[in-house]
């Protein structure tokens, strides 16, 4: 749960603004002291080179593999050695440092201009007849180890464990529960599990509730549950609130956080990649990146065209850092709006310029959108729905539902760990040079009302 911004809170947003300025004023003197102008430009052409070494090591095989990744690993090396035979090191390690602090300092003062958005929340009654669908395995066995089944029907509900060797169906399940009066699904398990389960709600309006005993939990951390103890899960039974949230859809298949087209969905699709993820991606990535293997993708957002995407995210709402992995977290869930990252990388160019520009690299591109319709050159698509892998027959189609989904929460929770916004700096510097007080920015951070 987020606390309401503390009054003042603009004032120490333009006093940290200014000593980020300052900060970059510090880099600039030490740059100056070294007397030598490369300083900056040295560390920029070896964290370039890197970047292109390890486009190399991906998207090759053999000896252009090991030369690649002998010049990601070189070319930082090399810098840090001229600078120490140079005597340049006290500054370039001065400017770092300094470079680290103004940064901090910027993304610290974006961060209190931005006042907590309320999730509206309601108090609920405890009910009557909650089902919970656990997986024994998920999450290395968290169900166990948490005691979930047996505290769960100390407090009243009706625990239904999935058989994991009969490749059970937890929406048949869920299904099941409600034609037998239950008043409350919810789930012990893998976001991919939720999902389905949590389709089965919305499609009847019955509150839906999550256990996070699954391995990543991205969904709980982003509804702001304890991740690190599933059982604190189960207070929404006897102490909880009902927020509604927005759920995904992709090709009529409810999704709670990504669908990922591209090489990441082409990987998973492979048996041996369970087993072996690190070697199984080192052996495909070439074909998919440079060679003809996989299938050719063209997306449409909302009228805007994405040609042949190497990787593409949709996300039910955005994340709030860009990334073909959905790096960071998404500060709501009830947007209305899905969440669109497109990574295309074709060239050891184009992966420098990622290394030195991260997400504002001309290679990805990040918005939003209500309906993402994605085609391709073969009958079906590979795809990855909350990690589960899926082939779909083109084309593709991702909506959001909008609030669709009534989630029970804990009335107590942690609240989600906030993820730093990116730095504009022209909006620092005017930050820093505001006399007045600024209004504060709404951020849509989640938070009970």
């Amino acid at each position: 749960m987020n606390e309401v911004e503390p009054k003042g809170s603009g004032t120490a947003a333009r006093t940290l603004a200014r000593l980020a300025l300052l900060c970059l004023a510090g880099v600039v003197a030490a740059v100056v002291a070294a007397g030598q102008w490369l300083l900056p430009l040295l560390g920029l052409v070896g964290l370039g080179l890197a970047g292109a070494g390890i486009w190399w090591a991906l998207a090759h095989r053999g000896l252009a593999r090991l030369c690649g990744a002998l010049l990601a690993v070189a070319a930082p090396v090399a810098v840090l050695v001229l600078y120490a035979v140079s005597g340049m090191w006290p500054f370039a390690a001065a400017a770092l440092g300094l470079w680290a602090a103004a940064l901090a300092c910027a993304r610290s003062a974006l961060r209190r201009l931005r006042a907590p958005r309320a999730t509206h929340s309601r108090p609920v009654r405890p009910p009557r007849r909650p089902v919970l669908i656990m997986n024994p395995l998920s999450g290395g066995g968290k169900v166990v180890e948490h005691a979930l089944v047996e505290r769960a029907e100390a407090l009243g509900a009706r625990v239904v464990l999935l058989d994991v060797d009969s490749s059970p169906d937890p929406a048949a399940l869920a299904r099941q529960a409600l034609a037998e009066g239950a008043d409350l699904l919810g789930v012990a398990g893998g976001d991919g599990t939720q999902a389905l389960v949590a389709g089965v709600a919305a499609d009847h309006d019955v509150p839906f509730m999550v256990l996070a005993a699954g391995t990543r939990n991205h969904f709980a951390m982003d509804l702001g549950l304890d991740r690190d103890d599933p059982a604190s899960g189960l207070e929404a039974l006897t102490h909880g609130v009902e927020i509604r949230v927005d759920l995904g859809d992709v090709a009529g298949r409810p999704f709670v956080n990504t669908v990922s087209f591209g090489t990441y969905a082409e990987i998973v699709q492979r048996p041996e990649y369970r087993d072996a993820k690190a070697s199984t991606t080192l052996d495909l990535l070439p074909d998919l990146l440079v060679g003809d293997a996989g299938a050719e993708l063209t997306a449409t957002a909302d009228g805007r065209r994405l040609d042949a995407p190497h990787a593409l995210l949709v996300s039910n709402n955005p994340y709030a850092q860009a990334g073909p992995m959905g790096v960071g977290r998404r500060s709501r869930l009830d947007g209305g709006r899905l969440g669109v990252i497109s990574l295309r990388i074709e060239s050891a160019a184009r992966a420098a310029e990622l290394a030195l520009l991260g997400e504002r690299a001309s290679g990805i591109t990040a918005s939003t959108s209500r309906r993402v319709t994605v085609e391709a050159d073969t009958e079906t698509i590979p795809v990855a729905v909350d990690g589960e892998a899926l082939q779909l027959p083109q084309p593709v189609v991702c909506t959001v539902r909008p609030k669709a989904l009534r989630v029970r929460v804990p009335r107590n929770r942690p609240g989600a760990p906030y993820t730093a916004p990116s730095v504009d700096w022209r909006r620092v510097v005017r930050l820093a040079l505001e006399r007045t007080p600024l209004p504060a920015v709404k951020n849509q951070e989640q938070s009970d009302a």
